[in-house]
C-alpha cells in the first residue's frame, strides 16, 4: 500500500487549486495587457504590458501570493517550451535579415550581456536586504 501526502500552503489550500488560480491570474493580466495594446495601439507586446501591470499590482498589494508563486514555479520549469516558438520563427523570416546579420548579432550579444548584468546587480541588491542568517528556502 502506497501512502501519498498532499502538501498544503500556509492558507490551507491544496497546491493544485492554488496553481490553477495563479495561472488564471497570470492569463488575466496577459489578456489585460493585450487588450490595452489593441485599444490604444501601443507598440509594445501585450505580454510585456501585462507583466508591467502585474508588477504594479503586486507592488500595491505588498507581495506575491501563494497562487501566483506556485504558477510561476510551474512555468519556470518549462520555460524553454515558452521560448521555442519565438526562436523557431527566425528560420521562417530569415530572408528579411539579408544584410542585417551584423546588427542583429550585435544587438543579441549586447542584450544578453545587459540582461545578465542587470540580473546580477538586482540579485546583489536584494541579497543585501535579506536578514543575515535567514533561510528563505521553503
Amino acid at each position: 500500500m502506497r501512502v501519498t501526502s498532499v502538501i498544503h500552503f500556509k492558507d490551507g489550500r491544496a497546491p493544485l487549486m492554488s496553481i490553477l488560480r495563479g495561472f488564471l491570474i497570470l492569463v488575466l493580466f496577459f489578456l489585460l495587457g493585450e487588450s490595452l495594446r489593441l485599444v490604444f495601439l501601443v507598440p509594445i507586446s501585450g505580454g510585456i504590458l501585462g507583466l508591467m501591470l502585474l508588477t504594479l499590482y503586486l507592488m500595491v498589494t505588498g507581495g506575491v501570493g501563494n497562487a501566483v508563486a506556485g504558477a510561476s514555479q510551474a512555468l519556470i520549469s518549462v520555460l524553454i517550451l515558452l521560448i521555442m516558438p519565438g526562436l523557431t520563427e527566425i528560420f521562417f523570416i530569415s530572408g528579411k535579415f539579408t544584410g542585417q546579420w551584423l546588427a542583429v548579432s550585435v544587438s543579441l550579444l549586447v542584450g544578453t550581456f545587459l540582461s545578465v548584468v542587470t540580473t546580477l546587480v538586482l540579485l546583489k541588491v536584494l541579497a543585501r536586504k535579506l536578514p543575515s542568517g535567514s533561510d528563505n528556502h521553503e
